[in-house]
């Protein structure tokens, strides 16, 4: 058996939380999002985390569970429209935002995990984005200065991981889980299926299993944030 699987998300995450911690969570709104690798960090205790995910969950449901036991003390985030305690926590004050536009927290994510410190995005110019934030003009337009982010732990959701950590993600549920799975001092990744090593086309490989320290097998409730249905004629 390959030291990296664990049994379940809880033994995984032993001796990884603190107080304090940032942590990356993959998914996009409940899309990919590792839904038993959440539940066990709200178990865990941990309180005051920078939470860096694109989006807050739902209330009462992926890192919306987090917040409703107020573990989270700081988001940098993208899209936060779908969680009612998240807007009353922040509107109180209570909850620290970073607000990034969604292509800029990607390539922030990225940049972390390949050792980038910062980068000159022409996004958000001009706006609230850029108050604070050094710009330049190049080549007659002008940028605003973005850094990297880097987490100490990344915790992210997979189709099928090998005994070696080697990852595939299937459709939608890609998003922000290889680029964080390379951002973060540990990557624990949770998976519908375990497969043999060589198991997996090597051409097919998102995420080469370097980048993962831990990986467990979880089952998964996969929500869906806006249920919409075609009227009967």
């Amino acid at each position: 058996m390959s030291k990296k699987i664990y049994a379940d998300a809880r033994t995984a995450l032993e001796g990884l939380t603190f107080d304090g911690m940032v942590v990356m969570a993959g998914g996009f709104g409940l899309c990919g999002i590792p839904e038993n690798l959440i539940a066990a960090l709200r178990d865990s205790g941990a309180q005051n985390i920078t939470a860096i995910s694109n989006n807050a969950g739902v209330d009462g449901f992926g890192l919306g569970m987090l917040l409703n036991t107020k573990q989270i003390k700081k988001m940098i985030s993208s899209y936060v429209g779908e969680n009612k305690e998240f807007e009353r926590q922040y509107l109180s004050g209570e909850l620290q935002l970073e607000f990034n536009p969604q292509g800029t927290l990607a390539e922030r994510i990225r940049a972390g995990g390949a050792g980038i410190p910062a980068f000159f995005t022409a996004t958000g110019y001009g706006t609230l984005i850029a108050e604070g934030k050094e710009t330049r003009e190049i080549d007659g337009r002008n940028y605003v200065l973005e850094t990297g982010l880097k987490a100490d732990l990344s915790i992210i959701k997979a189709w099928k991981g090998d005994h070696e950590g080697n990852l595939v993600y299937r459709k939608t549920a890609r998003n922000f889980n290889p680029m964080m799975a390379t951002a973060g001092k540990v990557t624990i990744a949770e998976v519908e299926e375990i497969v043999p090593t060589g198991t997996l086309d090597p051409d097919s490989i998102h995420t080469p299993g370097i980048f993962v320290q831990r990986i467990c097998q979880g089952t998964f409730e996969k929500r869906v944030e806006q249920r919409t249905v075609r009227k009967q004629a």
